[in-house]
């Protein structure tokens, strides 16, 4: 067994940033592990503009994003290895992988878990039917497509309203296949604003909302769906039933992190993430263990990503350094029924004015409301905010937040009129 001072699982957006951040922070002594066999993650297929607009203040294509960031790893001389799967981590923080060389272990001063997310399948939501050939999840698709050169169908059609299925219904346009249309259960898009504009109105792709598919047709092959609308509860309403005519069934019904190494770790799990459950510093309920990026929450853009794993990558190194000082409180901190999840969910304080960086989304579209954190006494922090959409993670910096002889904190969105 080898000692090192940082390991990083996965070598994508999240996993490049905390690395580089905890070096430029005192740490040198870094390895990536990363399971594909070049770092950049899910950046390298997407090959569309729209990313770095907040961080590096430039359009970037998905490989230009990951290019930067490798170039800057570069400078810095940190250690990676390619086509290596970790396949364990101890609460001790030893790593167990499998790479060309055989099975090895790393005993490590802290982890930061940066393993990204994976898409739903059809198995995951039951679509009922037969399972014939062209049914493919978005990424699946778009890595043929952006990787491979490979057109997997002519006549589309899109289940769910997730970014990747948005940009994907403009991509197969672009190459001369025929989007009929997307189809999403809720009563509103799951994607950004903007790609619902880019890719979707742009290219007169309909959006059916409160709408699923309920039947997929072919044995062999695809040969056409069944879209039906639904209810309040989500239920198929008879007599809405509509048959498409299609070859390709694209699914776009959400991500979910890819978070079971630090379960079987011992890791607290956060019940509305799926991820694992972490404080302000990103750190779970194992000391020294961080998690970051969409392996922590799904998130909207890959700016974002960045931002929130420079922080990991920098406590991660404060840690290894010894620079924390004790805790003096712990809060848990808690959220109404507007909100879907808060992130952090434990505050572990360690100085009386500490900056907090709450990460949440709300339940559904709300014109106007007040953000408001209070604890059992009083409210401590509150702000207005219109605009608020499931699709799109609300970010709130909170700084000088009065900690010391504060209990638990509930995070509440109130609708306004």
């Amino acid at each position: 067994m080898i000692n090192r001072d940082l390991v990083i699982v996965g070598g994508g957006s999240a996993g490049l940033a905390s690395a580089i951040s905890a070096y430029d922070n005192g740490v040198n002594d870094i390895l990536i592990l990363e399971r594909n066999g070049e770092l950049g993650g899910i950046l390298n297929q997407c090959i569309h503009p729209g990313f770095g607009l907040h961080h590096f203040n430039e359009e970037l294509t998905g490989p230009e994003y990951a290019h930067k960031y490798i170039e800057e790893l570069k400078k810095r001389n940190i250690q990676y290895f390619l086509n290596t799967q970790v396949i364990s981590i101890s609460n001790e923080k030893i790593i167990t992988y499998i790479n060309q060389t055989g099975v090895n272990t790393i005993k490590a001063k802290a982890i930061v878990f940066a393993a990204g997310c994976n898409e739903r399948t059809r198995g995951q939501i039951s679509t009922p039917g037969c399972r014939p050939k062209g049914v493919y999840t978005a990424g699946l698709a778009q890595r043929y497509l952006n990787i491979e050169g490979r057109l997997v169908g002519k006549k589309v059609y899109i289940l769910g309203s997730g970014d990747i299925g948005l940009i994907m219904a403009r991509r197969m346009t672009l190459e001369g296949a025929k989007v009929l249309g997307v189809s999403e259960i809720m009563p509103y898009s799951n994607g950004l604003k903007r790609n619902i504009a880019q890719c979707l109105n742009d290219f007169n792709i309909p959006l059916r909302l409160s709408n699923t598919v309920t039947k997929i047709f072919g044995r062999d092959k695809l040969e056409g769906i069944e879209i039906s609308d639904v209810d309040s509860n989500l239920r198929p309403i008879k007599g809405t039933e509509k048959y498409i005519e299609c070859d390709t069934l694209l699914l776009s019904v959400g991500l979910y992190p890819f978070n079971s190494l630090l379960k079987e770790a011992g890791c607290l799990v956060n019940k509305e993430t799926k991820g694992s459950l972490v404080d302000q510093n990103l750190e779970t309920s194992i000391e020294g263990i961080f998690s970051t990026g969409n392996v922590l929450h799904v998130h909207d853009l890959v700016d974002f990503v960045s931002e929130e794993s420079e922080r990991a990558g920098k406590n991660a190194a404060d840690y290894i350094l010894g620079k924390r000082s004790n805790v003096i409180n712990k809060l848990e901190v808690k959220h109404s029924l507007n909100v879907g999840y808060v992130i952090p969910s434990i505050i572990n304080a360690r100085s009386e004015n500490e900056d907090i960086i709450f990460s949440f989304r709300v339940k559904k579209n709300i014109k106007k409301a007040s953000i408001i954190l209070k604890n059992s006494a009083k409210i401590l922090y509150s702000c207005i905010k219109k605009n608020l959409v499931p699709s799109e993670m609300i970010k709130l910096k909170v700084k000088n937040l009065e900690l010391i002889g504060t209990d638990n904190i509930q995070l509440e969105v109130i609708e306004n009129e």
